[in-house]
């Protein structure tokens, strides 16, 4: 007998990006393209080359919103907060309530992933065991510094009663969160699921990337022009953090409660290129890439000539050209009938882990508002990339427009992928 498969639907969105910390911001940041990548005096002063990233402002009065003055008092996760913050407005941004029962809510779970978590926090401990300190480490280390933190803490706020787990995929974590979440609600073992990831902030998280040399050192004096996907003068990323955060939910719960839905989740594919055919630690088996659109578009029961816009990877950097490639041979299209194609990137910079859920919050944005917002930065478009596509997909100025399917992916290191469909929701 055939199992019935969920429709999976979106009804919640929430964000703590760069360029907004709530989805109203964010909406108009992006649709704006007004870059949230500003000057860091503390990278500056540990002498980085690249001294400018993405990091979400919040004062205190925000935050006291989302935690206790006990968890304040000694909370130094930033990723923690911002993926509390991004989760609980989410949540709240369905129609859902935050539930004071006793028991916990069995329907409902969560995929909150991370890349590392209370960095500043770890350190702090670090040095209180080599000071024999050890008495004064506290109650709060281990929840902050575990990776599962991030979740632990949303969970408990939401009183989450099905899985609650964290997953952690470098730069495809995000997007990675949302497919599994989808995966989950679609064979029935949740009604809700909340997906998103979160990134810390600082040097300890931004200097391994400055070590690599692929960070841009040419634009501290004009941070907001730094982060330049697709272009000509690209010159590596732009560190960013932050957290997104989505909810979804059976189409049935959906409609049973009178949710806003924002749009559909019709299929998707994660895979690795096992560091084989090129693929390495740092860099993409294009194979694996290819294979992982096309298979996401198999799942989706639609044709590659269906999908009209394509919120790609794209950071700023040498492989932005291989990643249009790889679009390109994945969906067989010529050079004039290639999708739009847009980078958040060039507003936020690169967000780690965090990447891929901020970007996910955006293009269900896109589907939803009917727009698809402009690649900033790319004025002067890399030849490589003009030469594989029309030059017209690559929108410089805001697009006001109705479309129906998205393809979203990221990539990551360790040679990992992840690509999800979404549809503009229709009634019926």
């Amino acid at each position: 007998m055939q199992m019935t498969e969920n429709r999976v639907v979106i009804t919640g969105l929430g964000v703590c990006a760069p360029n907004g910390t709530t989805v109203e911001e964010f909406l108009h940041a992006i649709k704006n393209g007004l870059s949230g990548i500003s000057h860091q005096p503390e990278l500056e002063r540990l002498g980085f080359s690249c001294q400018i990233a993405g990091k979400p402002t919040l004062d205190e009065a925000r935050i006291a919103q989302y935690f206790t003055p006990l968890e304040i008092r000694s909370l130094a996760s930033s990723g923690i907060v911002y993926g509390v913050i991004a989760g609980l407005d989410a949540w709240r941004n369905a129609g859902l309530e935050i539930s004071a029962a006793a028991d916990p809510d069995w329907d409902s779970g969560t995929f909150f992933g991370t890349g590392t978590s209370g960095i500043d926090k770890l350190r702090w401990a670090i040095n209180k065991i080599d000071e024999l300190d050890i008495r004064k480490l506290g109650s709060s280390v281990v929840a902050q510094t575990m990776a599962s933190g991030v979740s632990a803490f949303i969970s408990g706020k939401l009183g989450l009663g099905n899985q609650v787990s964290t997953n952690s995929a470098a730069c495809a974590t995000g997007t990675e969160s949302i497919l599994m979440a989808y995966d989950h609600i679609k064979s029935g073992k949740a009604r809700r699921m909340l997906a998103g990831s979160t990134s810390d902030s600082g040097p300890y998280i931004w200097g391994g990337f400055d070590a690599m040399k692929v960070c841009t050192f040419k634009h501290n004096n004009s941070p907001e022009s730094g982060s330049r996907p697709m272009s000509a003068t690209a010159s590596g990323f732009v560190p960013g953090s932050g957290a997104g955060a989505i909810v979804l939910e059976s189409l049935e719960s959906a409609q049973s409660r009178n949710a806003s839905i924002y749009a559909e989740v019709i299929g998707g594919h994660i895979n690795s290129g096992g560091q084989r055919g090129g693929g390495t630690m740092t860099a993409p088996n294009p194979g694996a890439v290819q294979r992982c659109i096309v298979k996401a578009i198999e799942n989706a029961r639609i044709n590659p000539e269906d999908i009209d816009v394509i919120n790609g990877h794209l950071t700023a950097t040498s492989k932005d050209a291989l990643e249009i490639e790889n679009w390109k041979h994945a969906l067989g299209s010529s050079k004039e009938n290639f999708p739009y194609i847009n980078s958040l990137k060039g507003m936020i910079g690169h967000c780690i882990s965090a990447s891929g859920s901020i970007e996910c919050v955006a293009s269900v944005l896109q589907l939803y508002e009917e727009f698809i917002f402009p690649n900033i930065n790319c004025e002067d478009l890399n030849l490589e990339i003009s030469s594989l596509i029309d030059e017209r997909r690559v929108p410089r100025q805001l697009l006001k427009r109705s479309f129906n399917i998205l393809a979203k992916a990221s990539f990551g290191f360790g040679d990992v992928n992840a690509c999800l469909i979404l549809k503009k929701y229709r009634n019926g």
